[in-house]
């Protein structure tokens, strides 16, 4: 008889809910505002989607949607001019008490979602840690990388809350053959742990080159990534990493 796994126990009787967002903005752009949020829940028992769960808004914003967002999802104004504001949605979107909220790049949609007590799984970290070497970790770009069994109707189109929800949902299904909810949530409590080194004096000179063989061939780099530049939080804990697995 197979062994659970830690936490394999909750899991038995637990959703996770797949959420996505789309809006005027990043969080680094002044007052940005969700104009259209989706969901999705996926039964933690049987691996399936709960389709009869799956709920889609958009949202009336009070500012304006810039054009260089339209050019993304093609929201207009007179799309959301009769919607609700996010702020009478979100006990509709966050009914029921899940046991998770899963996003892909997670930080994105935990920055406009309320405080609400229930644990983030971010499925771009976890996709990093499974599958380093995949050739691009985008939610797309995995759907189409794994052959993930989406159905096109339901997918499409992109850059749209409830579609890309549900493509979330068939990745973070898939990761359940590698993770549990548990190791998920640990992994997406810190930032992305990368592979390769697509920067800097290597991509100047053509070398393909990782943080690890970086670690052991060149650490006076990471330790410049790690104390001195101004690279992301990704990259510098990246470089934290490999250093301290350099010193053990």
């Amino acid at each position: 008889m197979r062994r659970r796994r830690a936490g394999e126990d909750r899991a038995m009787t637990s959703i996770a809910r797949i959420v996505d967002y789309e809006t005027t903005g990043t969080p680094e752009d002044a007052d940005p505002e969700v104009i259209e949020m989706g969901s999705i829940d996926v039964n933690l028992t049987s691996r399936l989607l709960v389709h009869q769960s799956a709920f889609q808004s958009l949202c009336r914003p009070r500012g304006p949607i810039p054009a260089v967002t339209k050019a993304v999802h093609h929201i207009w104004e007179e799309d959301v001019q009769h919607a609700p504001p996010a702020r009478d949605l979100w006990d509709r979107l966050l009914a029921g008490a899940p046991s998770w909220l899963v996003a892909h790049n997670a930080k994105f949609e935990m920055h406009f979602t309320p405080p609400w007590g229930i644990p983030w799984i971010d499925t771009y970290k976890v996709a990093r840690i499974v599958w380093p070497d995949a050739p691009t970790h985008s939610n797309q770009g995995l759907r189409y990388w794994l052959e993930l069994p989406c159905d096109r109707k339901l997918s499409e189109p992109a850059h749209r809350a409830l579609p890309d929800a549900y493509v979330t949902a068939h990745l973070f299904i898939r990761l359940l053959d590698h993770k549990t909810p548990e190791e998920m949530a640990k992994i997406s409590e810190y930032p992305a742990l990368l592979k390769r080194m697509n920067f800097g004096k290597y991509r100047r000179n053509g070398i393909d080159m990782t943080f690890e063989r970086c670690a052991q061939d060149d650490p006076g780099y990471l330790e410049w990534i790690r104390d001195t530049s101004d690279m992301d939080e990704d990259t510098k804990f990246t470089a934290r990493y490999w250093l301290q697995k350099r010193n053990k």
